[in-house]
């Protein structure tokens, strides 16, 4: 069978992602009542960008990351002020930048937003791994939760009141715990915001996530891939046969940060979006939700990752909008916390998961694999492997 060539299956991907996207604003003008299933199918996208990036580091590389909501916070702040900033020199009329823009001004918005976004968390993610990947097991947990906590009190506890200096200022104008609405309206009045254009439509979104599993799956299968796995294996056995774990854990660190912001950028971008950043985008829980689908779909299985995304996804948003139905149509339901019982029950069905299958849904296989049956085989010839001293 003849090989399709890659540039090919790109163009019927960008095909398929613009038929997406006019038929999302077909179906929300149609009938509001698909606008929530179409909101959790793009949430869905959105949380497999960010949990196969986390695969890369976690999965393949076989170090414990708990601080992806920090590289997602700045992926969404970056974001939200680049993309603001674009459509104001872009001199896009208000009324128009605080509704869904439309696919042509995302053509332009979006890819500067994609680069700066890649760029800053790049940098941001040599920085925080060279010091910390030396570092193994709980050790490096830690600290990566540390810098997803400073960035996110950082952000939190500047306010314009405190900032006396250039650094401090900025942040503050990030909004601190009011979250960032965008730069103030030029010639508007003090508290009038322009707000963060809702840009990325399912044609980025997507198309982004389709691109991100082609991506980690190509890499997983190159030599880079299978080095990644030696090092997780045995950094040891790894260094003798000239791989340098290090600069290999380094590496998939910085490419699991470039994947998280640019999902914290689609996040706060998404069409019917938010219009804000809030220090909430860098909370545990976001890091907890993330490592919760790589392990839920199997650790180090590219398209296991992205079923257990959606799967976490589908039923977050599902379970929640029953319990509301539960709440709002029977009374002995009224006075129950929808969001607290949608979690236990959540929790209580991924203990069941771990202990029929600890290894998630596919293990480290794909999603087409099958599941090997036992070991090799024996050798089926009963002459011996070396020859004896007549034979010779």
């Amino acid at each position: 069978m003849r090989r399709v060539p890659t540039f090919v299956l790109l163009l019927l991907g960008a095909a398929v992602c613009v038929g997406l996207d006019l038929a999302y604003d077909a179906a929300v003008s149609a009938d509001r009542g698909y606008k929530f299933w179409l909101t959790i199918a793009v949430m869905c996208a959105i949380n497999v960008v960010g949990a196969t990036a986390l695969n890369i580091v976690n999965g393949m590389a076989g170090q414990f990351s708990i601080g992806h909501a920090g590289f997602v916070g700045l992926g969404a702040y970056l974001g939200g002020f680049v993309a603001a900033r674009v459509a104001l020199l872009m001199k896009i009329p208000l009324d128009e930048l605080r509704d869904n823009l439309s696919l042509t001004h995302s053509l332009i918005i979006f890819p500067v937003v994609v680069l700066s976004v890649a760029a800053v968390c790049a940098l941001v993610g040599l920085v925080v791994g060279l010091p910390s990947l030396r570092l193994r097991g709980d050790y490096l947990a830690i600290v990566t939760l540390g810098f997803s906590e400073i960035l996110r009190l950082t952000v939190l506890g500047t306010n314009a009141d405190s900032a006396k200096n250039p650094i401090t200022k900025g942040i503050a104008a990030l909004g601190g715990s009011l979250g960032y609405r965008g730069p103030s309206v030029p010639g508007g009045d003090p508290g009038d915001f322009v707000g963060i254009p809702s840009v990325a439509g399912p044609f980025w979104i997507f198309g982004l996530a389709a691109l991100m599993v082609f991506l980690a799956y190509r890499l997983k299968r190159s030599g880079f891939g299978r080095a990644l796995r030696a090092v997780r294996e045995d950094e040891i056995a790894a260094s003798a046969v000239g791989v340098d774990p290090a600069k290999y854990k380094i590496t998939a660190f910085v490419l699991a940060a470039v994947g998280a912001g640019i999902a914290g950028a689609l996040l706060v971008l998404r069409r019917d979006g938010p219009g804000i950043v809030t220090p909430a985008n860098m909370k545990f829980d976001k890091s907890f939700e993330v490592i919760t689908m790589v392990i839920l779909g199997g650790s180090g299985s590219v398209t296991g990752v992205a079923v257990g995304a959606v799967l976490y996804t589908t039923v977050f948003y599902a379970a929640e909008e029953g319990l509301l139905q539960l709440s709002r149509n029977y009374s002995a339901f009224a006075d129950i916390d929808a969001a607290a019982l949608r979690m236990t029950l959540f929790a209580a069905a991924l203990i069941i998961v771990m202990l029929v299958r600890p290894e998630g849904l596919f293990g480290e296989r794909e999603v087409w694999e099958r599941k090997s049956k036992g070991g090799p085989k024996p050798p089926t010839s009963t002459k011996p492997a070396v020859a004896t001293e007549a034979e010779a």
